[in-house]
């Protein structure tokens, strides 16, 4: 059932990880640990869909520490978001699916449909979503 749920909630969790609240982290961190390389290596790409990291893994073999452990730690920040995200989604399937199936996700519509019907939303998600700090 769990798993049955998750996979359902996968285009939640995604259009989540696109908003820009939770991209930001990962995108300053690599954006400022990898500035020498993406201004010298990257500087005609046109950013956007991955475009960037797409460049810097093309140079991957010239890449300074820092910039290495910027991806990594932005690879981490991701990581920790996906399963944040999850939790939630795996929390709050059913009070979505009840009370905002009708709202497109992303951009933080779910979360504020959640939060406008919070008196029919269940404890558990209530729960979820104050543990992961997205209130």
């Amino acid at each position: 059932m769990k798993i049955a749920r998750l996979i359902l909630s996968a285009p939640l969790i995604f259009a989540l990880l696109l908003d820009p609240a939770f991209a930001a982290g990962p995108v300053e961190t690599v954006a400022k640990g990898c500035q020498k390389e993406i201004d010298g290596f990257c500087k005609d790409v046109t950013p956007g869909q991955g475009r960037i990291l797409a460049c810097l893994y093309a140079h991957n073999d010239k890449l300074s520490g820092q910039c290495e452990y910027a991806l990594f730690d932005a690879a981490v920040q991701l990581e920790r978001a996906v399963a944040a995200l999850t939790y939630v989604a795996n929390e709050c399937s059913a009070d979505i699916m009840k009370n905002c199936a009708a709202v497109q996700a992303g951009e933080g519509r779910i979360l504020s449909c959640l939060q406008e019907h919070q008196q029919d939303v269940s404890e558990r998600c209530k729960q979820a979503v104050k543990d992961v700090g997205l209130k």
